[in-house]
């Protein structure tokens, strides 16, 4: 609204608005009287009817004004704004330039996720709409969406698939709304917060009594996988060429997902892994077995063991039989840690034959178990207390 104001200075009456967010004070050389105040009322009502309209022009009502040039300036930028945004991508567009972009940097098996991602959630949703159009709104309204039940098996997903479409859609909008210069529809939204899932080691006695009863063809695999603490991937992509006899070193190199032979996860885990005796002597045995073959652990025909048909026909029966409970074959990495652990390894050794890049995950995941083991539960504490009060007991005697 304009309103009519007193210049204290001068005495002169001025016009006080906003205009576009920007207050605005222009002066007049009409002295306040009530001839000129009637006057400037009139042409404020016509100002505030052209602002509602939305036709209002500076230059119509102050042509001397400063303001014309700086609100000129202004409406040409936001006209080229509205100019570049009406010719900016629509999300398909923009997913197919950026997958371009972001390829080589990406391995096969993630590659083969976000395509999934995309082509089951993201493009249905979105594949139309031009990239700065979305808003906040319809990312939370998607979230929800995706939270619920999955109309093909009726399943609720989890947050962990939920947050894992959320995180590649963000990837991708962060870098449009970089490149384009507008907000993120991503900024403060939060991904669902997600179940932690416990680890399920086994007990050295339980390690002892698989290793005991195991098909022997599956003895060092098994040996191989409880002493070693490499991830699935790993053990199955490991080659000849990359034991170490004469260091008694592994060198984690490759890694095989999904069928795809790829390299390791991260720098940290690219390793190498030093050969207790238990390992050495299980790949000096397998040696005789498969030494002339390209992987250490391979089927009939030479080719890589498929995790799914271990778990499935070796692990999961093995451990049906002897009364053990059910568990991932993963764990078979958690039992190692946690064995290292008990045993009293340097945590930084232990880490880094983990492929971890610190301590921290480590004592995350794996502390509470060791006090089972080592039977290090609060005693030693209790043994230096009472040694304590019995010296001043001692003292006061």
């Amino acid at each position: 609204m304009v309103k009519i104001r007193i210049r204290k200075e001068t005495g002169n009456l001025l016009f006080d608005f906003n205009f576009q967010s920007i207050r605005c004070r222009e002066q007049t050389a009409l002295p306040d009287t009530k001839e000129n105040r009637l006057k400037l009322e009139a042409v404020a009502k016509k100002m505030d009817a052209a602002m509602t309209l939305g036709q209002f022009n500076y230059a119509d009502y102050f042509p001397q004004s400063k303001m014309v040039e700086k609100f000129s300036k202004r409406a040409e930028h936001v006209s080229a704004l509205l100019s570049n945004r009406n010719n900016l991508p629509t999300v398909k567009d923009f997913k197919e330039l950026w997958f371009d972009e972001m390829l080589p940097t990406w391995r096969a098996s993630y590659v083969n996720s976000i395509v999934s991602i995309f082509n089951g959630h993201v493009l249905p949703e979105f594949g139309n709409k031009v990239i700065s159009s979305i808003t906040k709104a319809d990312i939370l309204q998607f979230r929800a969406k995706l939270a619920k039940a999955s109309p093909e098996t009726g399943k609720q997903r989890t947050a962990t698939t939920v947050n894992k479409t959320l995180k590649v859609f963000r990837l991708m909008m962060n870098e449009a709304a970089d490149r384009y210069e507008f907000n993120s529809p991503f900024l403060k939204v939060k991904l669902l917060k997600e179940k932690k899932t416990d680890i399920h080691p086994l007990s050295l006695d339980e390690v002892n009594l698989f290793l005991k009863h195991i098909r022997s063809d599956y003895l060092n695999y098994f040996k191989a996988r409880f002493f070693s603490g490499m991830r699935s991937g790993e053990i199955t992509g490991l080659r000849w060429e990359h034991v170490d006899f004469d260091l008694k070193q592994i060198l984690v190199r490759e890694t095989i997902v999904q069928g795809l032979v790829e390299y390791t996860k991260n720098d940290g885990s690219f390793r190498v892994i030093d050969m207790t005796t238990p390992l050495f002597n299980a790949l000096t045995e397998q040696k005789k077995a498969t030494g002339k073959r390209d992987y250490v652990f391979c089927n009939s025909r030479g080719n890589a063991l498929d995790n799914r048909n271990v778990n499935n026909r070796v692990w999961q029966p093995m451990l049906e039989l002897l009364g053990l409970k059910r568990r991932r074959l993963y764990e078979t990495r958690h039992t190692c840690a946690t064995l290292w652990m008990a045993s009293g390894e340097n945590p930084e050794w232990i880490a880094r034959q983990l492929g971890h890049v610190n301590t921290e995950m480590l004592f995350k995941i794996y502390s509470r178990f060791v006090p089972n083991l080592t039977r290090q539960d609060g005693s030693a504490f209790e043994n230096l207390m009472i040694k304590n009060e019995n010296e001043k007991k001692g003292d006061q005697s």
